[in-house]
């Protein structure tokens, strides 16, 4: 395993940005300071990028967990894009989940199945005891999309299940049958929202934000999970920020179906492109790609974050001419001439993409 010296960088420790080099050896990060002395191995030149902890996806659909026409190699829809670590959210799907198998750091959420406006937890048992301790949470469709959605009775009781197993509930909210102040207080803290800026039926806006922001507040985690802005409502998404109500994480809530419609760059970086363009502070996205998720997830101090003598999960990140023109399905627009690229992502050491 080759050494590698990444210099002259902006480092985002996953807490605060400083700058300086970092030294990889033997897959770990030996060393991050200034002016460290090259000696051997690839020097990678970071002037003016940023030096990242590998990126946390918090949602996203992987090939096995789910079927075909969602699920999507684990490898190619994050090592481009500097990710490292990934939380799929439909494992209730497939017949084998690839954790042990895969190199991006992962673990599942299992979905239920809803049934005449009733959950239905047959399957849900079954993936959970598959997947063991891999799976951390239970994943509730919320979305009148479906004709069996019709209440906030499925979601209750999803609650109910989710607490005797002590286990996380992410909920899908796009075009929820009820309004976010009569379903939001069945989550408890460390629940997820996914999606919480959808502009469709029953939006944060519906209310002024006040049902999401007391949500947040007492613990609700808010994701952003932009979907390739499908579930994303770009006013929405610009006004809760204006207001300060920002999500506690974004994801990108990858599929098959989405990531190469917009030419095979969709992917975490580009949702952060989208929350910067939408106003967001820089450290606040890294934050919500990187440390905040890691906690979110039970990974606290072992993703998400650059430190000596830890494994090296490495993406490193150019803010360049990467332009976006981006209209949502409820009329809004979002546009930059700018965005974040990724220049390098480093697994457990090992360099595996290089632009």
């Amino acid at each position: 395993m080759s050494d590698l010296l990444i210099k002259n960088g902006r480092i985002w420790d996953g807490y605060r940005f400083l700058h300086g080099d970092v030294l990889v050896e033997k897959g770990m990060i030996t060393a991050i300071g200034d002016d460290l002395p090259y000696s051997k191995g690839l020097l990678f030149d970071a002037a003016g990028m940023i030096v990242s902890p590998g990126l946390v996806d918090g949602h996203v659909h992987f090939s096995g967990p789910e079927p075909d026409r969602y699920g999507i190699d684990p490898a190619m829809s994050c090592i481009p894009f500097g990710v490292t670590a990934a939380i799929d959210a439909g494992g209730a799907h497939g017949d084998k989940y690839l954790c042990d198998n895969l190199i991006v750091k992962n673990r599942t959420f299992v979905r239920i199945a809803i049934k005449d406006d009733t959950a239905d937890f047959t399957v849900t048992e079954e993936k959970l005891a598959l997947y063991k301790e891999n799976a951390i949470g239970i994943k509730v469709y919320f979305d009148t999309e479906k004709p069996d959605v019709r209440s906030a009775k499925p979601l209750e009781q999803a609650c109910r299940f989710a607490r005797d197993r002590n286990l996380k509930v992410m909920v899908h909210c796009s075009d929820a049958p009820v309004p976010m102040a009569e379903y939001l207080p069945l989550l408890a803290p460390g629940d997820i929202l996914t999606h919480a800026f959808q502009g469709g039926r029953n939006n944060a806006m519906a209310d002024d934000f006040k049902a999401l922001s007391e949500a947040k507040q007492r613990g609700v985690i808010i994701d952003a999970g932009c979907a390739g802005h499908i579930h994303t409502g770009f006013n929405v998404f610009k006004t809760a920020i204006q207001k300060g109500i920002l999500p506690d994480i974004i994801s990108t809530d990858i599929t098959r179906a989405s990531a190469y419609v917009r030419g095979g760059r969709y992917g975490l970086p580009m949702c952060m492109s989208m929350a910067r363009a939408a106003g967001m502070d820089e450290a606040d996205i890294y934050r919500a790609v990187t440390s905040a998720p890691a906690k979110v997830f039970g990974k606290e101090g072992q993703w998400g974050v650059l430190q000596e003598g830890q494994t090296a999960d490495i993406a490193v990140l150019h803010y360049t001419k990467e332009g976006f023109a981006l209209k949502d399905r409820y009329g809004g627009e979002l546009a930059s001439d700018m965005g974040y690229r990724c220049k390098l992502t480093v697994a457990d050491g090992v360099i595996l993409w290089r632009d």
